[in-house]
Parts: C-alpha cells; structure tokens; sequence
C-alpha cells in the first residue's frame, strides 16, 4: 500500500478534477474515478492509502462499493463524501466500513483532516468542538433515518411520520438545512 497514493470516486467531474488537482500540489499520486467499476479497476492496478467515495453515483451507489474497498484494501482509509448528508447514511457507510463521513462541499484541508483523524470522533483539526444541529437539520436527520429503515419507501416513511406523501417528497426535494 502507497500511503501517498489516493482514489477520488465522483461522477461530479469538475468536482473530481478539482480534488484531484488539490491533491497531486499536495505530493499525493492521485487517480480518478467516475463509477464503482472504474474505482474496482483501479484497486486491481494499485494499492491506495486513501479513498473518498462520493454516495451517489451512476449505477452502484458508494455505499455498495465501500465493502469491496474494505474487502480489497484493508488498510485504505475510507472518506464517504456527499452532498446528501443524513446520520442515516453516516451510519450506514460506517458500518459498511467508511472510516469518516463529510457533507459535500468540503476542501482538501477538510477531506485530508477527516481521513486522518482519530476515530474517536473528538474536536475537529483545527481544535473546535461542532456546533449543534438546528431544529430543521434534526428534522432532515430524522426523516431520513425513517426513509432508511423503509428502505426509501416515500409512502410508508410518511405514514410513520404522520404526513402526507406530498409533504414529505416536498421535504424531501429541499437541499438539507445546514447545521
């Protein structure tokens, strides 16, 4: 394992030549990914210290591909990065073997602190603790908990929750309020 070799999983090209091009200024050997295939292809060509997996993609989702990864690559520490953040999905890509989780849009200082961190979830790099989570982010945290454990059924989720379907896709359509 190279540990100043890392894979970039995106579909967002422009996301991932960016990342890509902050990396390589910062000494890593940098390949790039658009798709789970792709990434697979490039684990069975090198071994890589790191890995930021975006959730959503084209066909598999980096939730199905962070087992592979952890399967392959033992050693590779894992970064699920998303612009879909939810604790449920932080909690699924933990337990499928991620070993950090960050809401997109996140910088190269961010994703390198994130994936080099302690797991024991202490203060962030810089030293400061999170801020709390507003009413509205607890709302979108818990929403998508229910919608996971419907495994994204919209009408059983909003029957649990006690809404209409409609409301819930509304709530649903509305990019998640930040912290």
């Amino acid at each position: 394992m190279s540990a100043s070799a890392f894979l970039v999983v995106d579909d967002d090209q422009t996301f991932a030549t960016a990342l890509a091009r902050s990396l390589t200024r910062r000494d890593f050997t940098v390949d790039v990914a658009a798709d789970a295939e792709g990434a697979r292809e490039h684990c069975r060509a090198r071994e890589y210290g790191f890995a930021c997996v975006d959730l959503k993609m084209d066909g598999e989702s980096g939730l199905e591909l962070i087992p592979w990864l952890r399967r392959n690559q033992p050693g590779m520490r894992i970064l699920m990065l998303t612009g879909y953040a939810s604790i449920a999905t932080t909690v699924e890509a933990v337990k499928r073997g991620a070993d950090n989780y960050l809401p997109k849009p996140a910088g190269v200082t961010e994703i390198l602190a994130a994936l080099r961190a302690d797991e024991t979830g202490g203060p962030t790099a810089d030293g400061a603790e999170a801020a709390p989570m507003s009413v509205r982010r607890r709302e979108w945290e818990y929403i998508q908990r229910v919608l996971l454990e419907h495994n994204g059924n919209i009408s059983a989720t909003a029957r649990v929750l006690g809404m209409h379907r409609r409301t819930l896709q509304r709530k649903l359509d509305k990019f998640p309020a930040r912290r």
